[in-house]
């Protein structure tokens, strides 16, 4: 997969309602990129983890899939292996640490073996780091500094992208409906249409 690919993939999370059915089949082929890797590239197999319970508890399985079911982690790692620079990449991995680091302070244990009131506490607080940072930087006019809330941002921004490209978080949460690419306007009416 090329990088212009993968920009033109994130690029669909914001602009999904209003994707051409061509622009989903792309999503659609980096999900099935996804599914055919063996095994994670970029995260070993603790910070992989780590990541799978992170996803699965911003998008939690309910009636429609969760993050877990569509693939978000091996979305996660295909984005950073494929698409991330290696600054991008580091700052990633350091955030991982940096949960693990938060959760062994407050709990004694990695982020995957706390208990989920516990791993709900280490989002909550780098939720909120987010948002003062964000306020912070707009009372001064300028742009947010790229700190451990900023792996944060990404991590939900990749979370939010890999969950609403796959096709059942875009058909089952968001009602998307594929639109074919052709339209035949000569197609025989059936017997009931015809009557009306």
């Amino acid at each position: 997969m090329h990088r212009r690919h993968v920009l033109q993939l994130l690029a669909t999370g914001a602009a999904l309602q209003l994707a051409p059915g061509k622009l989903f089949a792309l999503a659609r082929e980096a999900q099935a990129l996804v599914a055919s890797r063996p095994s994670p590239r970029s995260l070993n197999s603790h910070q992989y983890e780590t990541v799978k319970t992170m996803a699965e508890m911003i998008i939690p399985r309910t009636d429609t899939p969760g993050a877990t079911d569509v693939g978000v982690a091996d979305f996660i790692d295909l984005i950073l292996t494929e698409w991330c620079d290696d600054a991008d990449r580091a700052r990633f991995l350091n955030g991982i640490a940096d949960v693990d680091s938060r959760s062994n302070n407050l709990f004694g244990k990695d982020f995957v073996a706390c208990l989920p009131s516990g791993q709900s506490q280490i989002l909550i607080d780098l939720g909120e780091a987010l948002t003062e940072q964000a306020s912070h930087a707009e009372r001064f006019g300028r742009r947010a500094s790229r700190g451990g809330s900023d792996f944060y941002s990404m991590f939900r921004r990749f979370t939010l992208t890999a969950y609403y490209t796959s096709e059942a978080g875009a058909t089952k949460e968001l009602g998307f409906e594929i639109i074919p690419d052709g339209y035949d306007g000569c197609a025989p009416a059936s017997k009931e249409a015809a009557k009306s």
